[in-house]
């Protein structure tokens, strides 16, 4: 069921006939002494622009979710607000509720719930944020915007409404096409069709754009300082999976673990493209993690017809060996290890790898999302990434700094199928 946009109904008292929420096909019906009385509408409008501009400061952080603020309110003043924050953990308005109990405010000063889109009503990474407002007691509910899935749109409203929750819609003031535009990829129609993960590509560079440093600098391998790599742990302990290619593999022997500060207690499995199926059986990534470490199962990917032995070895040394199609390089298809990640239940990936796979992904138009470390390094080995840089074409992108390196973090725009 979709609704009329309120613009502008909070300035008639709800007694006047004018109902917030009316039914298809239905008359508007006056209400009993509802909220809207102590709601004042540019207060309404004002707060929910200031909530959805705070919200994106987490998107990068949430994505591919939207970035949502909310805010419980008595009247005019903001009793508590909350931010989706981390990719995987409680929305918006979870955190906004949590805060406003914490307050110690009574709950029967609470007029309102008011959340920038629409409260989520099915089951992902978290419970429906509309049982929790439902639990909550709150008995008006003001929306930014409608959820622009059509799988899900007007599905959180209907089900509040259901329960007697009064469920006012303000649109207009959190756009979704400025606040979360990312969030309009996510579900794109070519996306939902051929679903495919999330896909945050990260890598650290020197200035000139190289991933190999120059020779006596960082042990051939470091660009990035130390607070850069403990961001790089928070990173790698909020996605589903870590991808790599075999070159790295043989190059720096990595283990793609998660270690402190990042989260231990869901390592991402570990993938590894590998056509040919040359990764050794004594590869550090398929030792034990080690002390305060954790790393997920270690898949290769290769291409069918690779050598048996290799195989063999390669499971007897603890890995999954799955065998893919041939792409028109002589290498597994980009298209079926998206496709094969999003079967195992991968919906934000962090692929770490070296510039010929970046270059890979990046040219199939598979990655979504950027963070991109340079180094206080001069020169370098190898193909410099600056020309991709250029190249692509970068929203919402912020320039920052993590103590001596230069942080690029932005989202990467593609054409829209709808």
């Amino acid at each position: 069921m979709l609704y009329p946009s309120l613009i502008g109904s909070f300035s008639r008292r709800p007694d006047s006939g004018d109902s917030p929420v009316p039914e298809d096909g239905e008359n508007p019906s006056p209400m009993a002494r509802s909220n809207t009385e102590t709601l004042d509408s540019e207060h309404l409008r004002t707060l929910l622009a200031g909530l959805a501009h705070d919200a994106t400061r987490f998107r990068f952080d949430v994505a591919p979710n939207p970035c949502v603020g909310a805010a419980v309110v008595s009247g005019t003043e903001v009793i508590a607000r909350g931010f989706h924050q981390v990719w995987g953990d409680a929305h918006a308005e979870v955190n906004a509720l949590l805060e406003a109990e914490r307050t110690g405010t009574d709950k029967s000063t609470w007029d309102a719930l008011v959340v920038t889109l629409e409260p989520c009503s099915s089951t992902g990474k978290t419970p429906p944020c509309v049982e929790r407002i439902l639990a909550s007691g709150i008995k008006t509910v003001v929306i930014g915007e409608l959820d622009p899935d059509p799988r899900h749109r007007g599905k959180g409203l209907e089900l509040l409404r259901q329960a007697g929750i009064e469920v006012l819609l303000l649109e207009g003031e959190a756009p979704l096409s400025a606040v979360a535009p990312h969030f309009l990829s996510w579900i794109d129609n070519e996306r939902v069709r051929r679903p495919r993960p999330w896909t945050i590509a990260k890598w650290a560079q020197t200035r000139s754009g190289q991933m190999v440093p120059p020779q006596g600098v960082g042990g051939g391998r470091w660009i990035s300082g130390p607070e850069s790599l403990k961001e790089v742990q928070l990173l790698r302990g909020r996605v589903d999976a870590i991808v790599t290619g075999v070159g790295t593999i043989l190059a720096d022997d990595p283990r793609f673990t998660v270690r402190p500060p990042g989260n231990l207690s869901k390592p991402p499995m570990r993938v590894v493209l590998d056509s040919h199926l040359r990764t050794p059986p004594d590869a550090t990534i398929l030792k034990p993690a080690g002390e305060n470490a954790a790393g997920g199962a270690v898949h290769i990917l290769c291409v069918g017809g690779a050598p048996g032995e290799r195989h063999r070895a390669l499971e007897a040394a603890g890995a999954h060996v799955h065998a893919m199609h041939v792409a028109t390089d002589d290498g597994v298809s980009l298209r079926d290890v998206q496709t094969w990640l999003h079967e195992q239940g991968a919906q934000r990936i962090l692929l770490e790898a070296g510039p010929r796979l970046l270059a890979h992904y990046l040219t199939s138009g598979f990655v979504d999302q950027v963070r991109i470390y340079s180094g206080a390094v001069n020169g370098g080995e190898g193909p410099s990434m600056a020309g991709w840089i250029t190249r692509l074409k970068l929203i919402a992108r912020i320039q920052r700094e993590c103590h001596e390196d230069a942080v690029l973090e932005a989202f990467v725009e593609h054409e829209r199928s709808d």
